[in-house]
């Protein structure tokens, strides 16, 4: 087997799933039981901004 590291975990909605398409196959459904809640609350709130070939992540305005 191919060295198969794990380099991104994301949310995705129903909508994301059908724009990968079919060949997608490797996600793993969760309830939709507020276990994340906190967590999404904290990454809405991160600002993101150009920065050369990648993106600076910093603190939103609430912090």
């Amino acid at each position: 087997m191919v060295d198969e590291r794990i380099v991104a975990v994301g949310f995705l909605t129903q909508r994301d799933l059908d724009v990968l398409g079919g060949g997608f196959n490797r996600l793993f459904p969760i309830e939709c039981d507020d276990v994340f809640a906190d967590l999404l609350r904290q990454l809405d709130d991160v600002e993101a901004s150009p920065s050369g070939k990648g993106v600076l992540l910093q603190p939103g305005s609430r912090h």
